[in-house]
């Protein structure tokens, strides 16, 4: 038995009232993943526990079957472990975003503009990560550059205090009320990277071409080293991650799983699609599980492109589910797959929410029909089907066909 688990990042939602008060995944022509949802099961689930906020680090360990209760230690230290980062037990981790904030004179009167700088290139932000490092690099605080504008800081000596807000929760909005609290140096970095940031060539050149300057690093996301148990030995498969972002990368190195970079993955709409497929069958070969992680609908929701959103879902039918498991059935193989978010990341708030999901698992060798005519919020709420902890969803679809 083969098992894959397609992750459409933030691909729930709420309904729009520009779209007659449908959601993206009831709007989106997806026949493939429809035709499954016929043929199996359609529930919803809680992939975030009571007291946790809804980010990517806490849903994606629930999704693969770790209680984020017992085992979260913050997101920027699961990236670092995917950067190649060794971690302290002292070490205190933060992601540190290369954003837009406004131009007004006064710094508390700035907003965010845009919490990646224009989805800023990897070769262009590891430059700028270069100079930032050349200015404040010292014995206690150290940068490392990752991928686009999601880059890493380490302190080796904090007090952990720090209340900090992640940049995408702010998009349109002042920062002074979301400036970092109890961290007077991450403040003080903020404030002095707009000084090694404006006049860098990287930014004049961006603006040249009317794409947006990164003009300051934020910090978020604070975290200390963490472990995970062995996903082959927790689960008796042998595991494979495919994904474009540090985070799961790092959730699945922790769980001692095979990480497989697949070449034009970017980790937006702009992904390659196909690519990851095909990377999905070709793992398969040789491994028991495979998780394929598609950040695009997450991205289009925190900038508010419902159109956008749409046309990426209609992508992971077309191009990824369709092909993984026709890819499949050519080859013979008994399989069970599953397709979920992780979160909903609602157009009309732009960030991530905490309600529940919904979830679709299908196989080849079990019809297990819940009457569902397709798959999408809706669907999930008339199955009443409901997991309340997320992190046993997962032993629920390995055991779904036996």
């Amino acid at each position: 038995m083969k098992y894959v688990i397609f992750l459409g990042d933030g691909m729930a939602d709420r309904p729009l009232p520009q779209k007659n008060f449908k959601t993206p995944l009831e709007l989106a022509n997806k026949p493939y993943i429809d035709k499954l949802a016929k043929l199996g099961e359609v529930g919803l689930v809680k992939t975030v526990p009571e007291g946790f906020s809804p980010g990517s680090d806490v849903c994606n360990l629930s999704v693969m079957g770790y209680d984020p209760v017992k085992y979260y230690t913050g997101r920027s230290s699961i990236e670092a472990v995917s950067m190649g980062i060794e971690l302290k037990n002292t070490d205190v981790t933060y992601r540190c975003n290369l954003v837009t904030l406004s131009n007004e004179e006064n710094f508390e009167d700035k907003y965010m503009v845009d919490y990646s700088s224009g989805e800023i290139t990897t070769a262009e932000s590891t430059e700028l990560i270069k100079s930032i490092k050349q200015a404040f690099d010292n014995e206690e605080y150290t940068f490392y550059s990752g991928i686009s504008y999601r880059h890493c800081l380490v302190s080796a000596n904090d007090n952990k205090k720090a209340i900090l807000t992640p940049p995408h929760d702010i998009t349109g909005k002042p920062i002074k009320d979301y400036l970092p609290k109890n961290a007077d140096k991450l403040l003080d970095f903020i404030k002095k990277s707009n000084e090694v940031l404006k006049n860098h060539p990287i930014n004049l050149k961006r603006i040249s071409l009317g794409k947006r300057p990164a003009t300051h690093c934020w910090f978020w996301g604070m975290g200390t080293a963490p472990s995970l148990p062995d996903f082959k030995e927790k689960n008796n498969l042998k595991g494979v991650v495919i994904s474009a972002v540090d985070l799961v990368k790092g959730i699945g190195i922790l769980g001692n799983m095979v990480n497989i970079s697949v070449v034009g993955a970017t980790g937006d709409i702009d992904t390659n699609f196909i690519g990851k497929a095909q990377a999905c069958l070709k793992a398969l070969e040789n491994n028991d599980f495979v998780y394929i992680h598609m950040e695009a609908p997450d991205e289009c929701g925190h900038r508010g492109e419902a159109d956008n959103k749409i046309k990426s879902i209609e992508l992971i039918d077309q191009f990824v589910v369709k092909t993984v498991v026709e890819g499949l059935k050519e080859k013979g193989e008994d399989y069970t797959i599953m397709i979920l978010p992780d979160h909903p990341t609602p157009i009309e708030i732009k960030t991530h929410a905490p309600e529940p999901i919904p979830y679709l698992i299908y196989s080849n060798v079990k019809n297990n029909c819940t009457n569902s005519n397709s798959y999408s919020e809706q669907e999930g709420v008339k199955t009443q089907i409901f997991i309340e902890k997320g992190h046993t969803l997962l032993d629920r679809f390995i055991n779904y066909a036996k």
